[in-house]
């Protein structure tokens, strides 16, 4: 494995190894002195070309632990906003000799052009509507951590699939997996090609909930949104949102995700954001094991 693009590349064993790298450094997390000298005198750039505190922080976060350089390049300030290309950037980066790029960009299919232009590893933190693999990976962990297992779990993702590269990660991860996967949304949240998808497409929030053993819930990405794709908030939050009350509708120990942010009293009320069912702030400390992980797996050599 040189670059992380997609989950759809991962096997089963890569992925499981990746989780099973992630859930021995997550024991570094838990001393006193946390760091590891594994990549140490290696270059790993955070080129992030959409805003992103949660995954930029947390892959540079994972990166120091291993003692890597990190260059943080943000485009607002940058050669790019004076227009710069993504190619010049990357033959930039080459002649700098960063040994792992990380790229959040508003492009789909960046991340796998960039691959082609540098000798480094690239690791994709989101491309567009397209994927975001690290956000799948350290959902699956969670799920294993809190549930067990993978293989026979039924995973509910809700709410805005069609802007989501998060969904189309996680169902391509997770089927990889052995989980079932289920999308609610509005028709005219589904992308076009959903029925190619390896998953069932439902439009009933409550009758899939007793069913579901996970319940991952999606912002509505207004910001990607040019016209209206459901007639009213209250009404969205109506059919698609998780409030207490559907919350008992689910099996007792199943758990409620998000990739965050979340927009509470919309898809998530304020009570089930704050449950202990709730894996929200477990997701982003277990984001930082599993990136050290592919950090770790990717430029470690070994």
């Amino acid at each position: 494995m040189r670059h992380l693009l997609s989950t759809g590349d991962l096997s089963r064993d890569e992925a499981t190894l990746i989780l099973d790298t992630a859930e021995e450094l997550a024991q570094v997390g838990d001393r006193s002195v946390k760091k590891l000298p594994t990549l140490r005198g290696r270059t790993v750039v955070n080129l992030f070309y959409e805003d992103s505190t949660r995954t930029r922080t947390s892959f540079e976060l994972a990166a120091k632990r291993l003692s890597a350089d990190v260059i943080n390049f943000s485009a607002k300030g940058s050669s790019v906003s004076k227009g710069e290309s993504l190619k010049d950037t990357a033959l930039t980066l080459q002649a700098m000799g960063a040994d792992g790029v990380v790229i959040r960009h508003s492009a789909s299919g960046a991340a796998h052009r960039l691959a082609n232009w540098v000798d480094g590893s690239v690791l994709n933190a989101g491309d567009g509507t397209h994927e975001h693999p690290t956000q799948a990976l350290l959902d699956a962990f969670t799920m294993r951590s809190r549930l067990g297992r993978l293989e026979g779990l039924r995973v509910a993702i809700v709410g805005d699939i069609l802007h989501s590269r998060v969904a189309r990660s996680n169902v391509l991860l997770l089927t990889t997996l052995g989980a079932h996967v289920t999308l609610v949304a509005p028709p005219t949240l589904l992308p076009v090609s959903v029925h190619t998808w390896p998953c069932e497409v439902s439009y009933d929030l409550d009758d899939v909930l007793p069913k579901s053993d996970v319940v991952m819930l999606l912002r509505v990405q207004a910001e990607r949104m040019h016209e209206s794709f459901f007639p009213s908030e209250r009404e969205y939050s109506r059919r698609f949102g998780l409030d207490g009350e559907r919350l008992g509708r689910m099996p007792q120990d199943a758990i409620v995700m998000h990739p965050g942010p979340m927009v509470r009293g919309m898809e998530i009320s304020a009570e089930v954001a704050d449950s202990p069912r709730c894996t929200v702030t477990e997701q982003v400390a277990n984001g930082v094991s599993l990136r050290m992980a592919v950090l770790y797996l990717l430029l470690g050599g070994s």
